[in-house]
């Protein structure tokens, strides 16, 4: 019991094993139910055939008696010739009603039967009914078909009646070869598909990896989460008096080398609460728990304040940081304010980053109904090739111009993340030593 209950488990935590398991036994049924069909259509067509046959052999022994019908030598001496010239008629028998019976007139074994009575009720049949019977009857190992059908002479009257017997052997054994090799090929495909899934049966193996890979991932995503947010804490209290030491001491007064120090700590300990941020973020994008709490908003205030925010950075390194805009581009649009305040400081604070002189511009307009917000600067660029993993997770173009340049490879690829949660779509278009252009854009602007 304890091991049907494993096994059960075992099942229940890799369904590709289920899936392999069931196209081994499916596929081959298939198969074999698809050739069993065919084989019994094709048994059908074919004994439908030999009746038809059979019965045809009859109507041509009729026309060749029609006219010596009423003579009983001539009768028997068509019947005699015809054995010779017909090898499958196994047996032929005319016979005469008289005074409600039936006696043999003229038969393939003539010295036997002729003279007899035989009262076969297929001969009462097909007198009464006018029409032949067929039967498929099986002697000693032999398959033969028995037509009963009434001689007319030509006037078509009936005369009389013929039983003949045709043979159905050759065909029979021509079929079941047929139907054998039929089956001998089915049984090469269901062999061969089924060593080809077992060959395959390493996806049994992958499975289980697969399962595992996934448990461990979704271990590191919840230890990522857990230590993320214990470090949030202490960081931010780290941060929060560094902040107060370094007010205090412009008040009272610090050594300077001391007071660097301080400058230092309180940029690491900045970076470590970015990445800490950016940690978070991925922890909550990967498990769905990302909140967007969409509203209706003006965007030019939101950007214009962004900036404001961001512009120090940009002064101090001797950039200029433009905000560009058309007064009428002034609608409402459904947006995250938070999250797209944090897609701006992202996206501007990485032009920055990678701008050593010259400016930034930020531009919105309105095109066919949707906000366009383009974020383009005369920064250092980028190649073809590293344009299109710029937004895969942990990438960072790596070269002599930023190999300075500290970032994590996080902030875009959550930003895309983000962009499209919000029904936006984000792209960069960028030339080495010239600049680069990000180019968002969200639907459903609303008419002010």
């Amino acid at each position: 019991m304890k091991n049907i209950k494993t096994t059960w488990a075992f099942l229940k935590d890799n369904k590709q094993v289920i899936y392999s398991i069931a196209l081994m036994v499916v596929i081959p049924g298939i198969l074999i139910f698809n050739t069993w069909v065919f084989s019994e259509h094709f048994k059908d067509v074919v004994n439908m055939s030999l009746q038809n046959k059979a019965i045809n052999v009859g109507e041509a022994f009729n026309a060749g008696v029609a006219d010596k019908i009423d003579s009983l030598e001539e009768v028997q001496l068509f019947v005699n010739n015809w054995k010779y010239f017909n090898e499958d008629t196994k047996s032929l028998d005319v016979l005469l009603f008289e005074n409600g019976s039936f006696r043999k007139i003229a038969s393939m074994n003539q010295s036997e039967s002729v003279g007899e009575i035989d009262n076969n009720y297929s001969y009462f049949l097909s007198w009464n009914e006018d029409n032949p019977v067929a039967q498929k009857v099986f002697e000693s190992g032999h398959t033969y078909w028995l037509v009963t059908m009434p001689l007319q002479n030509f006037q078509g009257e009936n005369k009389a009646i013929l039983s003949i017997k045709v043979s159905a052997d050759m065909v029979s054994t021509k079929l079941a070869m047929a139907l054998g090799d039929s089956f001998w090929i089915l049984l090469l495909g269901v062999i061969f598909i089924v060593l080809l899934l077992l060959v395959n049966s390493n996806l049994f193996e992958y499975s289980i990896l697969y399962n595992k890979i996934k448990e461990v991932d979704k271990m590191k995503d919840e230890f990522i989460s857990m230590a993320s947010h214990e470090l949030r804490t202490p960081v931010t209290i780290i941060k929060g008096y560094i902040e107060m030491i370094i007010e205090e001491s412009s008040k009272n007064g610090l050594d300077k080398s001391a007071k660097d120090y301080l400058t230092i700590i309180n940029s690491s300990t900045k970076r470590l609460g970015d990445l800490i941020e950016d940690l978070l973020n991925v922890s909550r994008i990967e498990q769905g728990r990302l909140k967007i709490e969409m509203k209706d908003f003006k965007i030019i205030p939101i950007i214009d304040s962004t900036i404001k925010e961001i512009n120090p950075q940009a002064k101090e390194k001797g950039l200029s940081l433009n905000f560009i805009y058309d007064d009428k581009v002034n609608d409402l649009i459904s947006i995250d304010e938070d999250k797209l305040k944090q897609i701006l400081i992202n996206i501007i604070g990485n032009s920055i980053k990678y701008t050593e002189k010259g400016s930034i511009d930020v531009k919105i307009s309105n095109k066919n109904n949707n906000l366009i917000l383009a974020i383009k600067d005369t920064g250092i660029g980028m190649s073809a090739k590293a344009r299109s993993r710029l937004f895969e997770k942990f990438y960072r173009v790596i070269n002599d111009k930023t190999e300075n340049i500290v970032g994590t490879g996080l902030g875009l690829w959550i930003t895309k993340q983000i962009v499209e949660a919000m029904k936006g779509t984000i792209s960069i278009d960028s030339i080495e030593s010239v600049g680069t252009q990000v180019t968002i854009e969200f639907p459903l602007l609303k008419n002010k």
